[in-house]
């Protein structure tokens, strides 16, 4: 239930129009911002604090997470009190029975969520997507904008035959019901994907879907009035994905709704002028495509104890990281898969992701700690040993659990991140929270736009930081009622000490289901975090209310 009435008061209001910032009040009543109230249930001082909308996360993989947290920790904590889910063409629905070790093992490749995680939390009580919503509605803290993966709908209609060939004119018009369906029950719009690969290495069913169910697909979607239609490109070639940019643009027009392209990286160089090209000459046509954009640098974490993208391609060690985790030591530690390991982990020279560039992080054992700080490049050439041999050394000391890092590699460069932020053909997203929690927590990207491009570096203002994460993405997402402070919206709002707001080191908790362990960047300069008219978060923690809304 809603409180009937708040005032906030005398504090510095960016209302995320982009507007200059005012000293006022803000009234709310029932949920909704209104133009005043008189004796207000409840009067918050935010006297030299920022009073602004809640932030919009457009690409997390919170799906499962929402199944026994419905509070997306700890994205409330930074502020953000709407999260988009089902990116990268998959969703928890639609699902038959005989479905869920499908989607349980690309979300284990596709997303590095564990089975067992699955296993303890996630109840498969439901099959259509509407039965989903109807799961997690009432359990949230956060407002939910649910997107129906393409892969996921695809392997609903045809089974296996969904990762061979295309579909026929009749499963598309079965595809369309579920997204029509889909769409009349809440859904946000609709997710696929270029690259992503499944469990044993084959594209994904989305990979398979010609133009005409694409755009079908859209037009379904499209006819409930809005809609978005979201994509991972084909980033390994730059090419494929200038070309995925050019069919974007071709199911906007045909559909007449926007598109969202993830992620679009701060590299500088020619490689982001043509894609920053690309998109400007589909907004010149008349379609409505987007780059997606994090802040931060793509700093990613690898432990052989959990689970890491950056093994994907050393095959043999991907198949004893597919173990279990109690089987993996004695994998790890026979003589002859050693010598095939070794033999594997060729440094791949210029790759942006190249495993030689990691640095080591946090230890357990006496004998790794002379290592921490120093690189596996370094140590290998100090030591004369193969890089894979230097990670195996490392980890088995550690009983696996060793941390090696790579920091200051990908999307670093700040002054075309800046400019990706900025620009009006792109969004400010692309956080993956809720994924790879083993490696990297992507909730905090809000916190780290306010404290160092704000106000370290100054070189976004915070009336456009906030409209970044607010009227940008709510006018261009479809989720009509939020994203401003003006009167009739939705009352989610964040209250702030612009000063002060600012990002913690990473810490690896023991917190998840199935005994899963996971990175999480907490927060300190949130005063208080409302959703709908209530206060879910607070300098003082969490409240009991859940008054989040499926948007």
């Amino acid at each position: 239930m809603y409180m009937s009435s708040i005032l906030v008061k005398n504090g510095t209001v960016v209302d995320g129009t982009g507007s200059p910032s005012s000293r006022r009040d803000v009234a709310i009543s029932n949920g909704k911002i209104v133009d005043a109230v008189t004796n207000p249930d409840r009067v918050i001082d935010a006297t030299d604090r920022v009073v602004s909308p809640g932030f919009i996360d457009i690409h997390t993989h919170f799906d499962p997470q929402l199944c026994w947290d419905g509070l997306a920790t700890p994205s409330l904590e930074h502020g953000v009190t709407t999260v988009v889910i089902g990116n990268c063409s998959l969703s928890l629905a639609p699902v038959k029975p005989e479905g869920t070790a499908k989607l349980i093992s690309m979300f284990q490749v596709i997303e590095d969520i564990k089975k067992p995680t699955f296993d303890a939390a996630v109840p498969w009580s439901w099959e259509t997507f509407p039965e989903y919503l109807d799961f997690i509605r009432g359990k949230l803290g956060v407002n939910v904008g649910a997107l129906i993966g393409h892969s996921a709908v695809r392997f609903y209609v045809m089974g296996k035959e969904s990762q061979e060939r295309a579909a026929t004119s009749g499963e598309i018009d079965a595809m369309c019901s579920i997204v029509d369906e889909a769409m009349a029950a809440g859904a946000l719009g609709i997710s696929s994907s270029y690259l992503d690969m499944d469990e044993e290495m084959r594209p994904v069913p989305s990979r398979f879907a010609e133009i005409d169910e694409k755009v079908a697909l859209a037009q379904a979607m499209a006819a409930h009035g809005r809609g978005i239609w979201q994509v991972v490109p084909y980033i390994v070639d730059p090419e494929q994905a200038l070309g995925n940019i050019k069919e974007l643009g071709d199911i906007s027009l045909a559909a007449g709704i926007p598109c969202s392209y993830q992620p679009l990286l701060g590299s500088g160089g020619r490689g982001l002028d043509n894609q920053i090209n690309a998109l400007t000459e589909q907004h010149a046509r008349g379609a409505k495509v987007y780059g997606q954009t994090m802040p931060r640098t793509f700093d990613m974490n690898m432990r052989l104890s959990e689970t890491s993208m950056l093994l994907y391609g050393y095959p043999s060690w991907k198949a004893i990281m597919d173990l279990p985790a109690d089987e993996r030591m004695s994998e790890f530690s026979d003589v002859k898969t050693r010598q095939r390991l070794v033999k594997e982990m060729v440094p791949r020279e210029g790759g942006f992701l190249s495993i030689a560039q990691m640095s080591v992080g946090d230890v357990y054992s006496e004998e790794n700690k002379p290592y921490q700080g120093r690189t596996l490049a370094e140590i290998s050439k100090t030591e004369d040993k193969a890089i894979g041999e230097v990670v195996l050394d490392l980890s088995l000391r550690d009983n696996l659990d060793t941390e090696f890092k790579l920091e200051g590699v990908v999307n670093a460069d700040q002054e075309a991140v800046v400019r990706l932020i900025d620009s009006p053909v792109c969004h400010f997203g692309a956080s993956d929270a809720g994924a790879h929690i083993t490696q990297f927590c992507g909730t905090g990207d809000t916190t780290y736009l306010l404290s160092h491009f704000v106000r370290e570096s100054g070189s976004i203002s915070l009336e456009r930081g906030v409209q970044c994460m607010t009227s940008e993405l709510a006018r261009d997402w479809g989720i009509r009622d939020r994203g401003t402070l003006t009167s009739g919206q939705a009352a989610d709002v964040v209250i702030f000490d612009a000063e002060r707001v600012k990002i913690t080191k990473e810490e690896f908790v023991d917190d998840f289901p199935g005994e899963a362990r996971r990175y999480v960047r907490r927060a300190s300069g949130f005063d208080h975090v409302l959703v709908n008219g209530e206060v879910v978060y607070s300098a003082e923690g969490y409240s009991d209310a859940r008054p989040g809304e499926i948007v």
